[in-house]
């Protein structure tokens, strides 16, 4: 890929303590959400992180914001490591990198209106801004999110649920970052309201050059919004690559089962019974260097126990799974 690389996360994992229940109420003990997850973001491009609710999908693009500290590993954006930088640093950073979260109900103060929110990021990051100024910028964020001006003196609770997303997505696009990173962002909303907000933000990916990250277990909606997809279980990625490539030709078994589970569009193309859930299966063992998806997988071998590879097939993509290690080129 010849497009410019603006963020890198590198061997993140993010571990929390969590008190026993119960009898066992005063003993503890660490669950990893994230483990060893790497990528790269590249200027201009929609990368999707797809999988089963707690994977550690949301953990991980919490991190990389800010609003999370990692275990270990490093997130780099444009070389600066976001979490060892000075406050300078990292007030420039917030700038070109934010986020629209899931629910479009709770992220709106609701005792504020629609011009003092969309305000409120040039008031704390461009001080130097008339009111007039602000004012202008403020009905530009609107047209841009098929707002019009009667909008401003309105409050939350007057609009429905995908007005206001769109209005948290003018709050995170108003100060025209890099990155922006939907954790979520359409799950909440109604399916013909999802299609309208992914086409919103195809339409300002166009014209603003943003790049998003998008984060979702619905895998109809990574698919369509998304140019490079990465696939989680257990706090890993087994499987990124191309969308188009992965979605039609699944290579790590999980990803398979994981696609086996969409719903055909005709019954002659029902795909054969996925196999269980991340939930329905034993934990990896405390400190396990091996593959999370050994006590599900129909074609696990000993390897599988003891290491995972990071494959790179020809078309590019990586697979962290043994079965393609002996015809591709180990990373």
């Amino acid at each position: 890929m010849n497009k410019e690389k603006i963020l890198e996360v590198t061997g993140l994992r993010k571990n929390f303590r969590v008190n026993g229940r119960g009898w066992s109420a005063t003993s503890s003990r660490t669950v990893t959400a994230v483990d060893d997850v790497s990528f790269s973001l590249y200027r201009g491009e929609t990368l999707g992180i797809v999988g089963e609710s707690g994977c550690g999908k949301s953990t991980t693009a919490r991190m990389i914001i800010g609003l999370l500290t990692p275990s270990a590993g490093h997130v780099q954006f444009h070389g600066e490591d976001v979490h060892r930088c000075d406050n300078t640093a990292r007030q420039n950073i917030t700038r070109r990198l934010q986020m629209v979260f899931q629910d479009p109900f709770s992220s709106l103060n609701p005792r504020h209106n629609v011009n003092s929110l969309l305000s409120e990021p040039f008031a704390i990051h461009c001080p130097q801004l008339s009111r007039t100024e602000v004012r202008k910028a403020v009905v530009e964020l609107l047209a841009l999110i098929g707002l019009d001006e009667q909008a401003l003196s309105k409050y939350p609770h007057e609009f429905s649920g995908g007005q206001r997303q769109r209005l948290n997505i003018a709050r995170a696009i108003a100060l025209r970052p890099e990155i922006v990173i939907c954790d979520e962002a359409v799950s909440a909303l109604d399916v013909s309201i999802q299609a309208q907000i992914l086409n919103l933000l195809k339409k300002l990916q166009s014209e603003l050059g943003i790049t998003w990250l998008f984060v979702s277990h619905d895998l109809s909606v990574v698919r369509y919004i998304s140019d490079r997809i990465a696939v989680m279980y257990r706090g890993r990625i087994v499987e990124m690559g191309d969308c188009e490539t992965i979605y039609n030709a699944p290579k790590h078994p999980y990803t398979q089962s994981l696609f086996a589970a969409i719903p055909a569009d005709h019954p002659r193309n029902k795909q054969p019974r996925p196999l269980r859930s991340h939930n329905e299966l034993p934990a990896p063992a405390p400190g396990s260097q091996g593959c999370a998806f050994y006590q599900g997988c129909p074609r696990a071998s000993a390897h599988c126990q003891a290491r995972v590879p990071d494959v790179r097939l020809d078309d590019g993509r990586h697979v962290a799974c043994h079965l393609y290690a002996d015809n591709a080129m180990e990373y």
